[in-house]
């Protein structure tokens, strides 16, 4: 099985580590392939960004050479979900989603811990789209920027600690979702301090997406995510250059 995980942003750092992270959760067998796209933001904290990476993720994996059996997009609370289910055969999985279903599994309520608070209203809003927010506790920033999650590594996760035990304690949350993929791996950490169950959303798109390629299911193609109708679209997919843009 061969999983496409597409990074949102152009940092290639920031795909690796999340790479890194889906195969240690990956099945025997199954091969994780981390995918950046060649333009857009280094980092997606706001609509512009996550707009412009829906388009760059649907061209990075649409231009993909090889053969694969499902997508995830690694990027928390951003657009193109849909767009990739309308264009593609194969299961598609957004950490967002897959993070959030697995959270009611294993608590009442669970709470989200994302980077800025400019995100917040961005993932209210996605959560509420997959109706996923009834049982949402709430959504907390830990007031560090994507990058920083990298640059300063201890100083997040900190800041991530902190915003769970007041999920906790102040929101009544009994799971934590980590709101962000250039959190992914950070979910023992942050379990150890706040006592209680944390979703990475890598990691749980990974195993959903293994599930639904192993049930020989994808998106239903009768209606909402048919493919899309032809029409004359200039200048799409777009052409890669054979080195991605560096951030």
């Amino acid at each position: 099985m061969r999983i496409l995980v597409a990074n949102v942003n152009t940092t290639q750092s920031m795909t690796d580590s999340i790479a890194a992270s889906a195969r240690s959760v990956a099945a025997p067998g199954t091969e994780i392939i981390g995918i950046t796209p060649w333009f857009g933001a280094d980092s997606c904290e706001g609509n512009f960004e996550s707009y412009l990476a829906a388009i760059a993720v649907m061209d990075a994996v649409t231009s993909h050479p090889g053969p694969f059996h499902a997508v995830i997009q690694a990027g928390y609370g951003e657009h193109g979900r849909e767009g990739l289910q309308e264009l593609l055969d194969v299961p598609v999985v957004d950490i967002t989603e897959a993070a959030a279903s697995t959270a009611m599994f294993l608590g009442h309520k669970y709470s989200v811990v994302t980077t800025l608070d400019r995100t917040v209203p961005l993932i209210e809003d996605r959560l509420k789209l997959a109706g996923l927010d009834a049982r949402c506790s709430s959504v907390r920033a830990s007031g560090m920027a994507v990058l920083e999650l990298e640059e300063e590594p201890e100083r997040a996760v900190e800041a991530i600690i902190n915003q769970a035990l007041l999920a906790v304690t102040q929101d009544r949350a009994e799971v934590i979702v980590l709101g962000c993929g250039g959190m992914a791996g950070l979910d023992e950490q942050i379990r150890q301090r706040a006592g209680v169950p944390v979703v990475d959303g890598v990691a749980a798109a990974v195993t959903i997406a293994e599930s639904l390629v192993r049930m020989r299911l994808s998106t239903s193609k009768v209606r909402t995510f048919a493919a899309p109708r032809p029409k004359t679209v200039i200048g799409w997919p777009l052409n890669q250059p054979a080195v991605p843009a560096q951030p």
